[in-house]
């Protein structure tokens, strides 16, 4: 089935293609058609607005539709040229001045240049900005150092810091900073997330809820036409679901294929592709009210889990045990302290020594997310170690988007405990957004269990502005220290991510930022 036909608003054949295929129902031997990418995801993205969300889920799609000023070179978390051809960074290190690619347009076909690009960062940072509330912009951290953007000619572009900020390129690469269509915000307002409009190398078509977002082939991409006609994102959230689809051909990619699965596609008809990437799957604990106020108790959860069997048995060995809030994909940046051991009889002394024992204890779970490692089995492993040492755990499950809702506003009031993913761009931004006494989230961050230490406030903010790697990294292994031993999360696992895709692909590849680049990829 073709989609030579199909146009930047081709909307309606590729509906009715989509509805004459069994790219919807997947029966047994479902065929896909030829030239379409169908990628099975594992949620329903909460919106096509970069600067509006947070999970790589979204971002999976997103870095199809959009640019940035910059993007990480393939297989590395290296910072090349996109919108931007080049660069230059003042001695102080506060001034960056980019020169933007000339006679690129956005999908909409309005004009990319400075002042969009100016528009896009007075319209994260500026609160008075007529479309800010559009948002909220829970990533606008990423710039918090950014005093002033200003076009200096049509093509030109001007970054002042108001002060060194080490992470800023490579922010820039991040979807935080992708680039959006002046003109389609101003044309959908809040509404925006579900009519994205970019310049990357597929333009959006369509987004039926729970069913697929649909995007097609951007014939004037500035960096080459895209292999594939259209991609189709399909949310499928139940992990056994995605399985069989993939399996019956309703699928033609899966992302983060369950460990328990990956023996059905050892197949000369399926590609098991793995990347290492920066990851950490930990256990936010509430410091604010409840057990794990004191340190003793933290520790205690610490000790109490067996973090080899997880790995190992819930896992299949697709994990590392995680000792801290930094990957060790970081390798130069990564303190490589030793886990908690598994220890059931210390726990059982920290608990005594706290009077907790019994301590009642309600944990968020999620059916699925991005990064999120088979949560539910994980989270029933979890709950029968801390029960084997004295906690009474109760499981409270949601799905992905109404768990985010959950636990990003603060476990206060809500849960002792909740499963948590990130994957990042730079040792900075896990610590910086979720471990600070200023990140707590009514104060826009994700210290959701608002732990405080102002020993590690303050080896944050220094080696966010340090220039020298050295130096950063010093910084961060005396944080890394610190944040064991206070405890402030259970440390589980560093992730090797995952990706199946049929014989029917070629030119698929996982990227160490846990994004799809799919503009190079071919479906036959």
């Amino acid at each position: 089935m073709a989609f030579a036909s199909l146009t930047r608003r081709g909307l309606g054949v590729l509906t009715a293609a989509l509805l004459a295929s069994s790219a919807l129902v997947a029966p047994a031997q479902a065929q896909t058609p030829p030239g379409v990418l169908v990628v099975g995801q594992i949620a329903e993205p909460q919106a096509l607005d970069p600067h509006a969300v947070t999970a790589v889920n979204d971002f999976r799609i997103l870095m199809n539709i959009y640019d940035g000023l910059v993007r990480y070179a393939p297989g590395t978390l290296e910072v090349e040229p996109a919108l931007a051809e080049s660069w230059d960074i003042s001695e102080d290190g506060l001034v960056y001045d980019f020169t933007l690619r000339e006679g690129v347009t956005f999908h909409d076909g309005s004009a990319f240049d400075a002042e969009a690009v100016v528009w896009n960062f007075e319209r994260m940072l500026n609160e008075d900005h007529p479309y800010h509330d559009t948002g909220p912009f829970p990533l606008a951290f990423f710039f918090s150092a950014v005093e002033d953007v200003e076009a200096t000619d049509t093509y030109s572009v001007r970054f002042t810091l108001n002060e060194p900020f080490a992470p800023f390129l490579s922010n820039l690469a991040y979807p935080t900073g992708l680039i959006v269509s002046p003109e389609a915000v101003m044309e959908h307002g809040s509404d925006f997330g579900r009519n994205p409009s970019g310049t990357g190398p597929f333009q959006f078509e369509e987004w039926r809820s729970n069913e697929r977002v649909v995007v097609s082939r951007n014939a004037d991409y500035w960096d080459g036409v895209a292999a594939s006609e259209a991609v189709i994102f399909r949310p499928i959230t139940d992990a056994n679901t995605r399985v069989a689809e993939m399996l019956s051909g309703g699928i033609d990619v899966m992302v983060e294929v369950p460990p328990v699965a990956l023996s059905q596609f050892d197949g000369d008809e399926y590609a098991l592709i793995e990347q290492a990437g920066p990851h950490v799957w930990f256990l936010i604990l509430n410091m604010r009210e409840g057990p794990f106020t004191d340190q003793r108790v933290r520790q205690a959860a610490n000790y109490a889990i067996n973090k080899d069997a997880l790995v190992g048995d819930v896992l299949e060995g697709t994990a590392d045990v995680s000792s801290g809030p930094i990957a060790p994909a970081f390798d130069w940046a990564y303190a490589g302290l030793d886990p908690y051991p598994y220890d059931p009889d210390r726990a059982r002394e920290l608990l005594a020594e706290a009077d907790a024992e019994g301590a009642e204890i309600t944990f968020y779970v999620t059916e699925g997310g991005s990064g999120m490692l088979d949560p539910i089995p994980m989270g029933t492993a979890i709950q029968a170690d801390l029960a084997a040492v004295g906690f009474d755990v109760t499981i409270e499950t949601y799905e992905w988007n109404t768990f985010l809702g959950r636990v990003n506003p603060g476990l206060e009031g809500e849960a002792d405990m909740a499963q948590m993913a990130w994957m990042t761009n730079d040792p900075d931004t896990l610590p910086f957004l979720t471990l600070r006494s200023a990140a707590f989230p009514e104060d826009g961050g994700f210290n959701s269990g608002y732990y405080s230490n102002p020993d590690v406030d303050a080896l944050l903010e220094q080696a966010r502005v340090a220039t020298d790697q050295d130096e950063r990294a010093r910084l961060y292994m005396e944080m890394q220290e610190i944040v064991k031993e206070d405890a402030p999360w259970v440390y589980v696992a560093n992730w090797v991510q995952n990706a199946v895709h049929s014989d029917r692909v070629e030119n698929f590849t996982l990227e160490p930022s846990f994004f799809l680049l799919l503009k190079d990829v071919v479906k036959n």
